[in-house]
């Protein structure tokens, strides 16, 4: 505990009453914060999920619950917040107290690709949040409808020049990860394929398999049941290493543009000023818990890839993805719905 010592001069004496119970404050403030650290978590700590229930981000937050909150000793409530593009979810955790008590899982949309579309959001990628960690990546994958002529890069790429403005791809939405890696590989390839947004993978994918749309881009979950259907066809993963659901199929990195990479991740944020000693118990309960062989086992059956990584690593690829991502949108016209 720090002393204040004063020379008690009558022109001194209330200066010095007033620094010395500012010491005090001070003080019984670092002490409570570090008795709050201390005592975390002493309630169930919420877990926003900015999309609504069903999807790979909410897929995910339920499978890490239980194990999360087994290692936090409290229970991790999901709390899904889905709108404007997991802004409305953002927001809400980015104006929460910074006391530990609510997180953010979500995807790289948030982080990188609503700041690319959105002069103004009402929060900002960097300086809202505090990273814990990274969770897992969300395979992304072009797909063409069984009968295209098409089954290579190299295939494609002669097709579309063959034939300028005869073939066009479908996403699952307008400023989605589906539309962004679709306008990197066409840059990457120098082709051009008209867009075709739709209101999620459902709808993209029926068209699809109908044959009204001769490619899309869409996540490995998504496609997974219509590949082993023989309804549709792979012809690459956008990733930088190729999906262990799809190990026959090669990345377009393989497919002759090294170093090509473009797919989305999931991570977990809290609000930023979390206290050093909290942010550091979720680290390690994020990490303990990614650990876990049956946790990783079920995110791979879903469709996604396990991909644990630190907090540092969270803000690295941010950093490296967020001017990438504002190029592209303004290089490609791509505008939020």
């Amino acid at each position: 505990m720090t002393t204040t010592t004063c020379l008690l001069l009558p022109s001194r004496r209330r200066a010095c009453a007033f620094l010395s119970m500012a010491a005090m404050a001070i003080a019984a403030g670092l002490a409570g914060t570090a008795a709050h650290a201390q005592g975390y978590p002493a309630k169930p700590v919420q877990l926003v999920v900015p999309f609504p229930p069903g999807g790979a981000v909410d897929i995910t937050a339920r499978l890490i619950a239980k194990p999360l909150g087994e290692r936090l000793g409290q229970a991790v409530v999901i709390d899904n917040k889905g709108g404007a593009g997991t802004i409305v979810g953002a927001s809400y955790v980015a104006n929460a107290p910074a006391d530990g008590y609510t997180l953010l899982i979500s995807s790289g949309s948030t982080f990188t690709i609503n700041p690319a579309l959105h002069a103004k959001l009402p929060y900002d990628p960097v300086r809202s949040f505090e990273p814990i960690g990274m969770v897992a990546r969300v395979p992304l994958v072009l797909l063409a409808h069984r009968d295209v002529p098409v089954n290579t890069v190299a295939q494609l790429i002669a097709a579309v020049k063959a034939a300028p403005g005869k073939y066009v791809y479908g996403s699952f939405g307008s400023g989605t990860t589906g539309h962004f890696a679709g306008e990197l590989m066409w840059s990457a390839m120098g082709i051009q394929l008209p867009h075709v947004p739709y209101r999620g993978s459902a709808p993209a994918m029926s068209d699809l398999i109908g044959g009204q749309i001769p490619f899309t881009v869409d996540t490995v979950a998504a496609a997974l049941p219509q590949l082993k259907s023989g309804k549709i066809k792979a012809i690459a993963v956008t990733g930088a290493t190729r999906a262990p659901q799809l190990p026959g199929v090669p990345t377009v990195a393989e497919s002759g543009f090294p170093g090509f990479a473009a797919d989305s991740w999931l991570a977990v944020v809290a609000p930023r000023g979390v206290p050093a000693e909290v942010k550091a118990k979720l680290e390690k309960a994020l990490a303990d818990a990614m650990a876990d062989a049956d946790i990783r086992a079920q995110l791979l059956s879903s469709g996604l890839e396990p991909a644990p990584a630190p907090a540092q690593a969270v803000a690295a690829r941010i950093a490296d993805e967020l001017p990438r991502m504002r190029a592209v949108a303004q290089s490609s016209g791509i505008k939020a719905d």
